[in-house]
């Protein structure tokens, strides 16, 4: 596989949203197919009706029955969704929800059976895509559950990595879930992803508390003291470099948040506000902790601006570079951990650091 253009998954997400409008922009620049083969999942039409609304030059589509038989050299287009589908530009209906979800189910088929060796998914309406297949709050969840392993919802930029001990939940419900347990198990998560995928030797990890100032010694809240500083002191034990909490407010506002490689938040605004207000551009939202890879921009549908020629692509090329990084990445672990002389020449060195 190493010798081979690496093959990149593209669900077209929810087709009345902008997900073919950032596909097309992404890869209309002809030095994409050098780095990698597009293998597209949806369907020709859809997508020429898409960038006759959008007004966007013509992209030739080679149609392909599966990832397996992808021309290296061309943008390729499973055809998944039945023609006659109805796009409604700006709308979340069922069919918009259906369409997206038999996209993403070709690839993920595709993907376990090595026909592609990277996902790249455009954004989905999570409530029209519900049914009795999809039965998830999201991708990570849905990938977890076709792939096991245990995800961490990461969003990644070129200044910040940030990650969520608790995801798709209820704000209400954000504290009894919370336990010394489950953020040992995202520390661990966390700490094995830096290393492996993003090349860090030695990761420091900063953990957020849960209250204002971070409980301020009990005085707002006893998370802190009952379940957040036991799990990092037991992280600690395991050789993982977490250090905290931190209280929020400040922390992404400060110096203090560039001395470490990564950021553990308590819940999804949490981590994400911040990270969108830093990095919305060029986000990236990874899942981690998978044995597969898969990246998507940090935004939604942007239902209120499909088919007007708007939305910026940088993250979906962010998110298309990104899985191709860590692709490479994974296999030169791996190549180092099947010759150890070569692992230990690289810790001399301090590589990674």
């Amino acid at each position: 596989m190493s010798s081979e253009k690496i093959k990149v998954a593209i669900t077209h997400g929810d087709i009345n949203g902008i997900g073919y409008e950032v596909i097309f922009k992404a890869l209309a620049d002809p030095r994409m197919l050098e780095i990698c083969t597009p293998v597209i999942y949806g369907s020709s039409k859809v997508a020429a009706y898409h960038r006759k609304a959008l007004n966007l030059p013509a992209i030739s589509l080679n149609s392909v029955r599966n990832g397996e038989e992808a021309h290296s050299k061309r943008i390729n287009i499973v055809n998944c969704v039945d023609d006659n589908v109805r796009v409604e530009l700006g709308k979340a209906t069922d069919v918009s929800g259906q369409a997206a979800f038999v996209a993403l189910e070709k690839a993920v088929e595709d993907l376990h059976n090595g026909g592609v060796h990277v996902l790249v998914t455009a954004p989905i309406n999570k409530k029209v895509i519900q049914s009795k297949d999809f039965n998830f709050p999201g991708h990570t969840e849905f990938l977890a559950s076709s792939f096991g392993g245990k995800p961490l919802m990461l969003l990644v930029s070129d200044i910040l990595r940030v990650g969520v001990v608790t995801g798709h939940i209820p704000l209400k419900d954000v504290s009894a879930a919370l336990s010394k347990e489950l953020i040992i198990e995202k520390l661990r998560i966390l700490n094995a992803c830096l290393k492996r995928d993003f090349v860090i030797r030695k990761p420091r990890i900063a953990v957020l508390g849960l209250n204002p100032h971070a409980g301020d010694d009990g005085l707002l809240g006893s998370e802190e003291k009952d379940v957040i500083i036991p799990a990092l002191e037991a992280a600690k034990q395991e050789g993982i470099l977490a250090f905290g909490p931190f209280p929020a407010d400040g922390f992404f506002a400060t110096e203090n948040m560039r001395k470490f490689d990564a950021i553990l938040a308590m819940y999804h605004d949490q981590g994400l506000t911040p990270f969108k207000a830093l990095a919305f551009s060029s986000g990236v939202n990874y899942t981690a902790g998978l044995s597969v890879i898969r990246t998507s921009p940090d935004h939604g549908t942007a239902f209120e601006i499909a088919g007007q020629n708007l939305a910026d692509e940088q993250s979906f090329l962010s998110a298309i570079y990104m899985a191709i990084d860590i692709y490479n990445n994974r296999l030169m672990d791996d190549e180092l951990r099947a010759n150890p002389l070569k692992l230990v020449d690289l810790n001399t060195l301090g590589a990674g650091e």
